[in-house]
């Protein structure tokens, strides 16, 4: 589940995020609701809005904040993927992985771990000034709570888990390519394909608690009406939580995450401070259509099938005896090839990008239908819209290049609109 914090703030979401790896959910239209032909929030324009759902001082305030968040994070991307690609093809990053193993003592493993670390840490130092200037940004504009301290040590955290994952991971790739120097990715593909869907399932367990606290919802009308949504959509849920959002945004969302047994129903507190508990009832329907599509199970599937079909990729990449030589490395299994596998996969992944935030868009889109099927009640679902996109603070009619490249959902009044044509077609 993306939370708002962890979105792209170059266009920020005006609602929630399906469980799992983001845009790795497929596309397609929206399943037809009960009365009427599906509602995709992507399909309208601005002439289906309404200029009274946001007021021109709620408008400039979004756009402001996008215009002013803009230049920084695009900056941090674009500063990202220029560092990773001269490091890769060229022999700076070799000379980086064969010093650092130096400092540990030379070894395999030493170039290994070593060289993965570093290339780890610096990337988040280079992203330390682009993300401290979107915080600022976003603090000027009343959003965010957390102090500068919390901030880095929320960075540190960050940094330890991505190393704790990434480490043993890079560990056993280069192992099986000192096995098999141009058949590695042969066990490295199901390999990764298992750690996505292993991780999908762990990551409401041990890594959302890395970064928020969550207390069960108690007992009430609220949590009574939740349950009872989800019983009525015929989906089994394990508790209402809540996290402590407030400690660090005045962001509003909420989100259903895990499967099976660790399925649970997240909002938080600052959605439960501000919002009307029928609104709080509509975000929550709205993840309980992810949970209905199997978007999660779907998504974490074809993550893991993408992480496959990555590794084999790179694999066929690493055969290339020109690019190995501009890296500076002799083979797949030599660490120095480390940075140039690193710049490979950030350029797949930057050329992957827009296709994966259509398919997002479109199973928001969905998700918006399903909770229209399933309370019948657009009125309050476009309250919702709205006091999502007011709080926080979304630009609420993107350019449509912005849109297409980075948004993961339909804008704020792309989905009023599709609300107003939901019940219009009925």
């Amino acid at each position: 589940m993306d939370l708002p914090d962890r979105t792209d703030p170059a266009v920020p979401a005006t609602g929630t995020t399906p469980d799992g790896p983001p845009g790795t959910t497929p596309s397609g239209p929206p399943d037809a609701g009960p009365d009427g032909p599906p509602v995709d929030a992507a399909d309208f324009t601005p002439a289906d809005f309404t200029p009274a759902d946001f007021t021109p001082a709620e408008v400039a305030r979004g756009r402001a904040l996008r215009r002013a968040q803009l230049p920084w994070v695009l900056g941090g991307r674009i500063a990202g993927l220029v560092l990773t690609v001269a490091l890769g093809f060229t022999p700076a990053g070799a000379g980086l992985v064969t010093g650092v193993g130096g400092w540990f003592g030379g070894s395999w493993a030493a170039e290994v771990l070593g060289g993965a670390g570093a290339l780890l840490v610096i990337g988040q130092v280079l992203q330390v000034p682009f993300g401290a200037r979107v915080r600022a940004v976003r603090a000027g504009y009343g959003l965010v709570t957390q102090g500068w301290g919390g901030w880095v040590v929320d960075q540190l955290r960050g940094l330890a888990l991505g190393l704790l994952l990434v480490l043993p991971a890079v560990w056993g790739l280069y192992a099986l390519s000192g096995w098999s120097p141009h058949r590695w990715w042969y066990a490295a593909a199901p390999a990764a394909a298992g750690l996505v869907l292993a991780l999908s399932f762990l990551h409401p367990l041990l890594i959302e608690p890395v970064f928020n606290r969550f207390a069960p919802m108690p007992p009430g009308p609220l949590r009574t009406a939740l349950l009872a949504l989800a019983e009525r959509d015929g989906i089994a849920v394990r508790d209402v939580l809540v996290a402590d959002a407030s400690r660090r945004t005045t962001a509003l969302n909420a989100y259903v995450s895990g499967f099976g047994a660790t399925r649970r129903i997240v909002a938080y507190d600052t959605l439960l401070s501000t919002a009307e508990p029928r609104e709080v009832e509509l975000v929550v329907a709205h993840e309980l259509g992810h949970v209905k599509h199997r978007d999660v199970l779907i998504g974490t599937t074809l993550g893991a099938l993408g992480a496959a079909l990555a590794v084999a990729l790179l694999g066929l990449l690493l055969t290339w005896p020109a690019l190995l030589s501009a890296a500076g490395a002799d083979s797949a299994a030599d660490p120095r090839s480390l940075p140039l596998l690193a710049a490979c996969a950030a350029l797949l992944s930057a050329f992957s990008g827009p296709a994966q935030c259509t398919a997002s868009r479109r199973i928001e889109a969905r998700a918006d239908t399903h909770a229209l099927d399933l309370t019948a009640d657009p009125v309050s679902f476009i309250a919702m819209q709205r006091r999502l996109a007011v709080a926080n603070i979304s630009d609420v009619d993107p350019p449509r290049a912005l849109e297409l490249l980075f948004a993961t959902h339909p804008s704020a009044t792309r989905r009023i609109a599709a609300a107003r044509r939901w019940a219009a077609a009925r």
